[in-house]
């Protein structure tokens, strides 16, 4: 029966499930599959979740698909070590985010009305995650922001939940002001002061800039992801225009590599107005 559901593709998720039981399998499974943990699983999770992303920055929808098939093996793969340990399983989590989604649109499955605007909607998810964070014995304003998010996107988040207590600049004016003020410091620190040190107030550049970014209602991650995207494209622009008369980016030197990145900003600029 078990290999029946298997290779039966109209099986949907219990065939998923079936599969990563069989591989885990202390007996019969796979023996890569069988020595995983959650720590050693958890940065695939991760990999795969910005693959998703890259898939619909880049709208490859066919991809796409492929990619969130990846996603959620990641899930089958966590609940299965989960249920193994008697943690939970998929049934238990699958419930847990519907009860959660559920509780949090009380304007669409319960009694409230759907007549608020956004900022409203918002503003009630925000107090509805407070009232399950203080349920959680979680009681710091900042508890509960990961710790294995990315670094820029967990500065979003920390500074984030600090504005929502009134620690926060009250405009964009002064948190300019701060950027300047930490590029100064880094400046003194690369001259005086130890790696160490120079780190630290890199980091507090950083740190602003997310800030601003919050300010602006600018996601950084998404902000800076998008710029990798385009130098990735205009320096390969640059390679493919040296390519043309037989160069290498080793072979060229910085002013004509320079004089090349304009001409492809300038292509892109004149390709943007025709459209």
């Amino acid at each position: 029966m078990a290999d029946d559901l298997i290779h039966d593709e109209e099986a949907g998720i219990e065939r998923l499930l079936e599969i990563m039981r069989r591989l885990r399998d202390p007996e019969t499974g796979c023996p890569w599959d069988i020595e995983q943990d959650f720590d050693t699983i958890a940065p695939y999770t991760i990999e795969e979740a910005y693959e998703v992303a890259d898939a619909i920055q880049r709208r490859d929808w066919s991809e796409l698909e492929g990619e969130l098939g990846d996603l959620l093996l990641q899930s089958v793969y966590h609940t299965q070590m989960g249920a193994e340990a008697g943690h939970f399983t998929f049934q238990s989590v699958v419930r847990n985010i519907s009860n959660k989604m559920v509780a949090r649109h009380p304007h669409v499955f319960g009694d409230e009305s759907r007549d608020k605007t956004a900022d409203q909607q918002t503003r009630d998810w925000e107090a509805i995650k407070a009232a399950e964070r203080a349920g959680k014995a979680q009681k710091g304003t900042l508890d509960g922001v990961a710790i294995g998010l990315p670094a820029l996107l967990r500065a979003y988040k920390l500074q984030k939940r600090a504005a929502r207590v009134g620690f926060d600049w009250p405009s964009t004016d002064e948190v300019i002001a701060k950027i300047t003020e930490e590029a100064a410091e880094l400046v003194e620190a690369r001259d005086t002061l130890s790696h160490a040190e120079i780190e630290e107030e890199f980091g507090d550049i950083l740190f602003v800039i997310a800030n601003l970014g919050r300010h602006l209602g600018i996601d950084p991650e998404a902000a800076l992801r998008a710029t990798n995207a385009k130098f990735t494209r205009r320096f390969e622009g640059i390679e493919a225009r040296l390519a043309a008369i037989g160069k290498t980016p080793a072979d060229s030197d910085l002013a004509e590599m320079d004089a090349l990145w304009d001409a492809v900003k300038a292509d892109e600029r004149a390709g943007a107005d025709k459209g």
